[in-house]
């Protein structure tokens, strides 16, 4: 029998990784990006990969603002998480060759949201077959590339795209 080692994942297997505070107030607050895996910031918002992701590229995008719903956030708010959530999605696609997303907010804990209080949306890369017996048979997502990797990655591309304000 083949073995996947995916130890990182031990955290939030055993809930270890649950945050008594809001985990984006923390990171909107916090100095180093690259530990907090924050790939892109702008004048209202932040995209951050997600430390346990569902795939490969999984980010999410919040508002500074410590809001819970959509109908909470104003009008340039609402422009800047979609522009953001747009960016990301063509420099995931020409980055990591993504070939479709599901894109979504989990809105309240019946939704399914991990992270209750703070909107965030969801990017989560997909490929054609990229579904296995895996998650049904063993209940384990295979990832294959390291957050950090994918960091530099990503940073590297956004760099390169013009037009950006990279704070």
């Amino acid at each position: 029998m083949d073995k996947l080692w995916a130890p990182w994942r031990i955290n939030y297997i055993t809930n270890n990784a649950k945050e008594k505070k809001c985990l984006f107030c923390r990171v909107k607050k916090a100095r180093d990006d690259q530990k907090n895996l924050v790939v892109f910031r702008s004048k209202l918002c932040f995209v951050m990969l997600n430390l346990f992701p569902y795939n490969n590229g999984h980010l999410m995008v919040s508002p500074y603002r410590h809001i819970s719903n959509v109908s909470d956030l104003n009008k340039e708010e609402m422009v800047d998480l979609f522009k953001a959530a747009a960016l990301m999605e063509k420099i995931l696609t020409k980055t990591i060759k993504s070939q479709g997303y599901n894109i979504g907010i989990n809105s309240g804990k019946v939704a399914g949201a991990g992270i209750l209080g703070h909107l965030h949306i969801h990017l989560v890369p997909r490929w054609q077959g990229d579904t296995n017996f895996m998650p049904i048979i063993a209940e384990t997502k295979v990832i294959s590339q390291s957050l950090q990797e994918l960091y530099k990655i990503l940073r590297k591309e956004i760099i390169k795209t013009k037009g950006l304000s990279l704070c």
